[in-house]
């Protein structure tokens, strides 16, 4: 399972006493079986190269992005590329415990990133489990600046004109110059006592960051000052105890022309006025997950990897596909009249638009993917939990006709 909780031990102890119940009277939701398809779509690993150690079974949201005719990815490790997008050669790579362990007094940990990759304004921005944020050149991979942020960074961060914005895990959402990584401002957000781990990327539209939190609402944090231009709750958290009290937004809010949608953990689906936050409609759905758009769908994956189409211009629920529950499905990412999720096993899984049906399927890392697909030019760009960074296209169809694992150390 993907809920990955702080203080989890004390927790789990206190639900323990609250209930009175062992954990062995608690039956478990088996994992889906794979079972045979109907294929109708033949998705092929066109590319892949190991980039480093990977993220083994730690939390991560690591992801690629393709920019500047590049492919920038980064490792947990500490290891920073960036790949020639036509020619897939190594353009550069910087080594962040080289760079700054004597900076940040790190030995045996290493930098532990978590939180990128994010290219914009001709700079590469990627953030770690230490607090570190840094700003490379994307053309050459130099440290430009790098600032230092009280709580971890497990989301990527988000650049709107002349600011880079990052959201810690003790509730602080902090603006830096992207020039030259001075702080403008933070704005501090309530933590609960319990939390999912992880926090989500903030979106910006408009001269505001529209950001979720952890308490199950969505902030808008003006560019220019930080103030807070509204606040919406999405959930309110009931229950007894702090479990099903968790009410998280650990995702990037989708912007959709005058409308902004967000789900909550333990909570519901919402359409909301941009302008106001005024709900518009609400639907219960539990995630923790990106979410993914075209035409009037949405699409959702659920806490339990159920996989939906929701119309979003109301709510209504138009298909739903439950044969990969409990496979930790990635969030969902759309290519051409496809969606495509990864899962815990490393497969690839391409579904119909219309009917939620799966028509294809392909394994990519046996150690399995975590990251959301990223779709760039009709190719879905992806990281697996061993290391792997990936190319796949859904019929085999692309330019680069080499399918090989090449060593880490090139």
């Amino acid at each position: 399972m993907k809920l990955w909780y702080k203080n989890l031990l004390a927790a789990g102890l206190g639900m323990a006493l609250i209930t009175g119940c062992s954990s062995s009277d608690v039956e478990e939701e088996p994992v889906s079986e794979l079972v045979e398809i109907q294929a109708s779509v033949f998705p092929e690993v066109i590319w892949s190269k190991s980039i480093g150690n990977g993220v083994g079974d730690y939390y991560s949201q690591l992801r690629p992005t393709v920019r500047y005719g590049k492919i920038f990815v980064a490792d947990r490790d500490g290891e920073v590329r960036a790949y020639d997008q036509q020619t897939l050669e190594l353009v550069w790579s910087k080594d962040f415990n080289d760079e700054f362990s004597e900076q940040l007094n790190i030995k045996t940990k290493g930098i532990r990133l978590a939180a990128g990759v994010t290219a914009a304004r001709n700079k590469v921005f990627v953030g770690g489990e230490t607090g570190l944020l840094t700003a490379l050149d994307e053309a050459t991979g130099d440290v430009l600046w790098s600032a230092q942020v009280n709580g971890e960074l497990l989301s990527a961060p988000t650049v709107a004109e002349d600011v880079v914005t990052v959201n810690s895990s003790k509730g602080l959402f902090e603006a830096f110059n992207i020039d030259d990584g001075k702080k403008l401002w933070t704005y501090e957000m309530q933590l609960p006592n319990l939390t999912l781990r992880g926090t989500g990327s903030a979106a910006y539209e408009a001269g505001g960051f529209f950001l979720g939190t952890a308490d199950g609402k969505v902030a808008v944090v003006v560019k220019n000052n930080g103030q807070v231009a509204w606040e919406q709750s999405i959930y309110t958290p009931t229950g007894g105890n702090e479990f099903t009290r968790m009410a998280d937004v650990d995702m990037t809010p989708l912007i959709l022309g005058d409308n902004l949608f967000v789900a909550s953990y333990n909570g519901n689906l919402v359409s909301m006025e941009l302008r106001t936050g005024r709900i518009v409609w609400s639907r219960k759905y539990s995630s923790f997950n990106e979410l993914a758009a075209a035409g009037l769908s949405l699409y959702l994956v659920d806490d339990r990897s159920g996989i939906y189409s929701v119309d979003r211009r109301n709510g209504l629920e138009l298909w739903s596909n439950t044969t990969l529950k409990i496979r930790d499905l990635t969030s969902p990412a759309v290519i051409g009249d496809y969606l495509v999720v990864g899962d815990f096993e490393g497969y690839l899984h391409v579904l119909n638009r219309d009917d939620g049906v799966v028509v294809g399927r392909v394994e990519v890392d046996s150690d399995g993917l975590y990251g959301q697909p990223l779709v760039v030019d009709d190719k879905i760009y992806l990281q697996g939990r061993s290391g792997k960074l990936a190319i796949v296209t859904l019929n085999g169809d692309g330019s680069v006709a080499t399918n090989e694992e090449v060593a880490a150390d090139e």
